[in-house]
């Protein structure tokens, strides 16, 4: 990939989009980690308006830290950018006191996981309203079309997405043209929703690069299993289960088609 020219790419790409769709700018939750560094970076480059917004809920500090370098970073080399923080951990707090008491577990640890990504998203939507902005969508290609690791209507709840394309090793790519923070290029990738310094990797059982290889064999259609090492047959079950599994985040919202004799 040359990321250079790619970075170019995406630079106009995002500056026409604005034109059509006759909006301001853009608005971004910036979380510390590669991903949204590298698209709100994208944004700053197209000399329009970019708003960067922390969301902390229970953040762990070192995320924290990292965000806030980075929209330092950004203000100091880019005039067109601001940015607030919107303390949530109230508002989820509030959400938790309202709904009943539910038996601790694994689904219900995910589904408040969940509930936090979704309240970032009403956020930054709050906030895109009322500048008539856009909002980033920070997904590279692995997380968006290969194991679906995100949020629906939380973090896939966007209206562009400038990295969607690119894995997640083009997206370092990518940060090391735009002279993304060192800090930032070395951490661990996390999706920043437990409070806590748990990495994709824990979570999904596999590494970016590991995803990316399962995915180019899987995209290939043809699997020549007896070439697999041990680790290899365990990453490519666990792209498979994922890939499976979180067709309901890739797919379009099935539609239930009323014949036309039943109208």
């Amino acid at each position: 990939m040359d990321a250079p020219k790619v970075t170019e790419h995406i630079v106009f790409w995002l500056k026409d989009y604005i034109n059509e769709s006759k909006t301001s700018g853009f608005v971004i939750g910036v979380s510390g980690g590669i991903d949204s560094a590298v698209t709100s970076t994208l944004a700053a480059e197209t000399g329009l308006p970019i708003l960067c917004i922390e969301m902390p809920i229970y953040q762990d500090a070192s995320q924290v830290s990292r965000a806030q370098n980075h929209i330092a970073f950004l203000k100091n080399n880019y005039a067109n950018v601001s940015s607030l923080e919107t303390e949530l951990t109230g508002v989820y707090d509030a959400f938790l006191a309202t709904i009943p008491k539910a038996e601790e577990d694994e689904r219900k640890a995910m589904s408040l996981v969940n509930t936090r990504a979704r309240l970032r998203m009403t956020t930054l939507y709050y906030y895109a309203a009322l500048h008539n902005y856009l909002v980033l969508g920070t997904g590279n290609k692995v997380e968006d079309f290969g194991v679906g690791f995100y949020t629906k209507y939380g973090d896939g709840g966007v209206d562009v997405s400038p990295i969607a394309d690119l894995l997640k090793t083009e997206v370092y790519d990518i940060g090391k043209v735009l002279g993304v923070l060192e800090e930032i290029m070395v951490a661990a990738p996390t999706d920043g929703l437990w409070g806590d310094e748990r990495t994709d990797e824990d979570q999904i059982g596999a590494s970016y690069p590991e995803l990316e290889w399962a995915m180019a064999v899987a995209e290939k259609g043809i699997v020549d299993f007896t070439k697999f090492s041990p680790r290899d047959h365990e990453v490519f079950a666990i792209y498979t289960k994922l890939n499976t599994i979180n067709q309901h985040k890739m797919q379009p919202i099935p539609v239930c088609v009323i014949p036309e004799e039943l109208k």
